[in-house]
């Protein structure tokens, strides 16, 4: 730890004593109106004033709907300056009475706003500046497309003229103490509205069309995400810590200027845009070599292109040939690239040999950065295009369905519905916001029980619990013990509208009739029961390995993609990890004892912040794939050329990451994909055989086709593998990298590079040994 050492210089002493004299801001950010923002914002209000905190409301307009009122109560208000515009009462802060009055914290709704025209200030967000030049705190309310710059994104977004008043500066949230970003699911937005009957005439607005809040939901996520994943940066490289911090992708496209240069941009370009991902572009020229004709005129029509797909394009002198790889390496870990694009080598078999793989150079000089090599279009006529959608067979209205499909389309029918609340660490408020919403229901006259709760004796959360009913635990003999677990038959004989069941990873007692709670879940769904849950993101399934890597610990219990991915609504909760680790410092999260372990280890400021924005960019991409859902249903017209993805393991240990990895990718991609082991021995000792059921489970609950194919010889192995990839007519191979020797590659030959001379018209993903962070 360099930096705690290092002396300060006289301007970062004045500057820190600067902040000590300035007030907080936090930002309170929502993707559109009505995602409840007023609404949290005076529970913070009430939060704070239970620990003792001066606090005052600004009053900038009237109630609209009794909840507000209710939470406004006991607050004290601070009265603004009317006037009047065009028949209607404007509010400006009286920013003098405040500054006279010196609360701790004051409470301001709507920062996007501007003041009458003799105002000595022009907008409230300037009157906000000058109370936190007088040491007032303020906490403070904006939706994503009120900022500068993104008013635009929303409008090419939605096709619609987004009309504001006054925009907030676009560093508004960069130069805030803590931003809060309210996740709410268009479903939610859509049925507060209704039922405010102040609001209704906003439904028929288009902006609040199910597809335009679902991008503004995803805009919103994508745009905090990204501003997480800077201040993880900056928190890396003050600690020394190198390479990709394995919470986003980061796609570079080592191109020449050749003519396959533009394509490679393009798979780039394909690659980052279904990944989240950003994409930059190098190109490694020999130093001192001038340019031909025909390069000059790849390099102009790549910059173009580079530029036309938002990418990012660097050239790079390179000093000698061999050095090419290294030189690659160097570039994509200062650059935090977790994937190289990359062109099929033109060198034949015995070039390789003597001259090495370019492939296998990277492949042994790092261990966090995967290769996508990119299949050769001339060996198939045609370039293929990624996929955004699936393809659905056509259905024949006038065909009658047939029993089986009759009684699966009578399940989903009575099929409850699931919501999930997400969030990036324990303590984040998941429990706390279920409780809440169960009572919100219950008010509303729906049968709401409690199924499953875990406190962890958190006061502020068994507080929420109301007058819910609560389903007493079944109690399970085990050895010389009772133990306790959720009791499913009585929540079911119960049969309420909606059931709570926290903590959705969860592996049930030894004895317990099921494994995990979330099959406890399908159960209660299938029986006509809703399910309202709560998980952390590295209890997903498919982002075990990005969790192990950032943190350092391999988490045992997890959730299937595809229980998320089904759920009926996905609302992150979102929290800072400055503010995360003071609740834990006071105690609201573990017991005191245990507080200073976890701040050192799981809850470290770059674990939180890389988790937090893993959680983000995990949600935004579930609304894209809902909005696709959403569209493949209203939309007609064909679908882009179908990905076929194909896994190849064996049974090592870094098996299970490939597995991963294909579901991933196929996710993303819209595509089928299998999973192909071969045998090429007889009988398998009992340690392979327990790895064998250890894939094909994992598979099978990652919602892919495992494969079990047998070779005569080791020799075998390989054939038999390219047949099956033809035969599925797969677009793309994942392997993992090779464990051979640079010898043993001489002398027996190397997988990868005979992969690539034999399928060179499909797509090869090189999965490096991905190691965790270790500071």
């Amino acid at each position: 730890m360099v930096e705690q050492f290092r002396k300060k210089s006289p301007e970062e002493i004045l500057q820190s004593i600067s902040k000590m004299h300035r007030g907080r801001l936090k930002i309170i950010l929502g993707a559109v109106s009505g995602s409840g923002k007023t609404y949290h914002l005076l529970m913070e209000g009430q939060s704070l004033k239970k620990k003792g905190i001066d606090v005052v409301l600004v009053r900038t307009g009237e109630a609209t709907h009794p909840k507000l009122e209710q939470k406004r109560e006991g607050l004290e208000q601070i009265p603004s300056i009317e006037w009047n515009r065009l028949g209607q009462t404007r509010h400006d802060l009286d920013v003098d009475a405040l500054i006279a009055r010196d609360p701790e914290v004051v409470l301001v709704d709507g920062l996007a706003y501007r003041n009458r025209p003799d105002a000595p200030r022009a907008t409230r967000y300037e009157d906000v500046q000058t109370l936190l030049q007088h040491n007032i705190s303020v906490i403070a309310t904006v939706n994503i497309y009120e900022l500068s710059g993104m008013k635009e994104l929303a409008e090419r977004l939605t096709k619609l003229e987004v009309q504001i008043e006054q925009c907030v500066p676009e560093d508004t949230l960069a130069q805030a103490d803590e931003v809060k970003l309210l996740d709410v699911t268009p479903e939610a937005i859509l049925k507060r509205l209704q039922e405010d009957e102040g609001n209704l005439s906003r439904t028929r607005h288009p902006l609040f069309r199910r597809d335009n809040l679902h991008m503004l939901r995803e805009l919103a996520l994508r745009f905090v995400a990204n501003g997480v994943n800077d201040d993880l940066e900056d928190y890396r490289e003050r600690h020394g810590m190198v390479g990709a911090s394995g919470a986003t992708e980061r796609i570079l496209v080592s191109a020449q200027y050749h003519w396959n240069g533009s394509i490679l941009v393009r798979r780039g370009q394909q690659v980052a845009k279904r990944l989240g991902g950003e994409l930059l572009v190098v190109c490694f020229r020999l130093a001192g070599k001038k340019q031909t004709r025909e390069e000059a005129t790849f390099h102009r029509a790549i910059l173009k292109l580079v530029d036309k797909v938002g990418g990012v394009f660097e050239e790079q002198a390179l000093h000698r040939p061999q050095a090419v790889a290294s030189e690659l390496v160097a570039y994509a870990i200062d650059k935090k690239v977790t994937r190289i694009v990359m062109g099929q080598s033109k060198r034949t078999r015995w070039e390789e040999i003597w001259y090495g793989s370019i492939v296998h150079k990277i492949l042994r000089q790092t261990k966090n950065i995967d290769i996508l090599i990119v299949a050769d279009r001339s060996e198939r006529d045609g370039e293929r295009v990624l996929p955004t959608k699936r393809r659905a067979a056509p259905i024949n209205p006038y065909r009658r369905l047939s029993e089986a499909e009759m009684e699966e389309e009578i399940g989903k029918i009575k099929r409850g519905s699931l919501k999930v609340y997400v969030g990036a660490a324990p303590g984040v408020g998941k429990t706390y916001t279920m409780l809440r919403e169960g009572n919100e229901l219950t008010q509303n006259g729906i049968d709401v029980v409690i199924g499953l709760l875990e406190t962890h004796g958190r006061k502020e959360t068994t507080e929420q619990v109301g007058t819910l009913p609560l389903i007493p635990r079944k109690r399970i003999p085990y050895k010389n013990a009772t133990l306790e677990e959720m009791d499913t038959d009585e929540i079911i004989r119960r049969n309420p509208d909606v059931v709570l069941v926290d903590e959705l990873a969860h592996t049930n007692v030894p004895g317990s009739q099921l494994e995990k709670r979330y099959q406890d879940v399908e159960r209660i769904l299938s029986a006509g029961i809703s399910v309202i849950s709560t998980m952390n993101i590295q209890h997903l399934e498919s982002l075990n390995d990005s969790v192990e890597q950032i943190t350092g610990i391999r988490v045992h219990e997890t959730v299937p993609d595809q229980i998320l991915h089904q759920a009926d609504e996905v609302e992150l909760i979102d929290i800072s990890p400055k503010a995360l680790r003071q609740r834990m410092r006071e105690g609201n999260i573990y017991a005191m004892e245990k507080v200073e372990q976890s701040l050192a280890n799981f809850f470290k400021t770059g674990n939180l912040i890389a988790l937090r924005e893993l959680a983000l960019r995990e949600v935004a991409d579930d609304v894209d794939e809902r909005l696709e859902a959403w569209e493949r249903r209203t939309l007609r017209g064909p679908w882009r050329q179908r990905e076929v993805i194909f896994v190849c393991v064996n049974l090592r240990a870094d098996s299970e990451r490939l597995i991963r990895r294909g579901f991933r990718i196929a996710y993303r991609l819209k595509a089928s994909w299998h999973v192909a082991y071969v045998q090429d021995h007889q009988p398998l000792t009992d340690e392979e055989r327990i790895q064998l059921e250890k894939l094909k489970k994992l598979t099978e609950r990652l919602g892919g086709c495992f494969e079990q194919y047998e070779a005569a010889s080791k020799r075998k192995v390989f054939t038999k593998l390219v047949l099956h990839m033809n035969e599925k007519h797969a677009t793309q191979v994942v392997i993992g990298q090779s464990a051979r020797t640079r010898w043993k590659e001489i002398r027996d030959g190397s997988v990868i590079q005979r992969l690539l001379r034999e399928v060179r018209h499909m797509d090869v993903l090189v999965v490096a040994d991905h190691v965790p962070d270790t500071n």
